[in-house]
């Protein structure tokens, strides 16, 4: 089965999760500049959220890139992936509207911690199904990023409801983390190019 729908179904979906994101951002009532503020929350949970789309659409991208089939399991998982993705735009604007408080940070982290667990799963898909010596098992290796990820998304959760601040800053830490770039598929790739 070929890639190419598969990688233009996903590119589809993201960028629509990301035309709904910004639609969430309201337009201030007033043209001073102390009507912007009450739209700052939204605003960071709206960029912390881009950010997040954006690492996984180029992680998707280069993973991708490497895979050479596409299976039915494959499809699943990235149908899996992209479900997770698509509920960014609630999780960012309750986190949001809601300043950042208790419940709307947990459940923003319970989306990143599925979304992670996703993408997991789908490399896992495709790793079974072109098996461990392929491009892909080579460049993932441990996946040891990815895992640490979950675990941090997994500690932020209950954290909310103690330090909301700190369980921010962890979702922040993992984006930073993985806004540079992930060179594992590009530098198996290089030798073949």
């Amino acid at each position: 089965m070929s890639k190419t729908r598969l990688e233009a179904f996903s590119d589809g979906v993201l960028a629509i999760i990301i035309t709904i994101m910004v639609l969430e951002l309201g337009v201030p009532h007033g043209d001073e500049m102390a009507e912007l503020l009450p739209l700052l929350p939204v605003f960071m949970s709206y960029v912390l959220s881009f950010i997040y789309v954006g690492i996984y659409w180029n992680n998707h991208h280069h993973l991708l890139h490497a895979t050479k089939k596409v299976s039915g399991g494959v499809l699943w998982a990235n149908l899996h992936l992209l479900f997770w993705l698509s509920l960014f735009p609630f999780a960012t604007a309750w986190m949001g509207e809601n300043h950042f408080t208790a419940l709307p940070s947990a459940l923003y982290g319970f989306v990143l911690l599925m979304a992670g667990v996703a993408y997991y799963i789908l490399v896992r898909a495709i790793i079974a199904e072109e098996g461990k010596d392929s491009l892909v098992a080579k460049a993932v290796g441990r996946d040891f990023k990815g895992i640490l990820s979950v675990v941090v998304y997994a500690a932020a959760i209950p954290l909310s409801f103690m330090v909301q601040w700190a369980a921010q800053a962890l979702y922040v830490f993992v984006a930073l983390m993985w806004l540079v770039p992930d060179r594992r598929i590009e530098n198996i790739l290089a030798p073949s190019r």
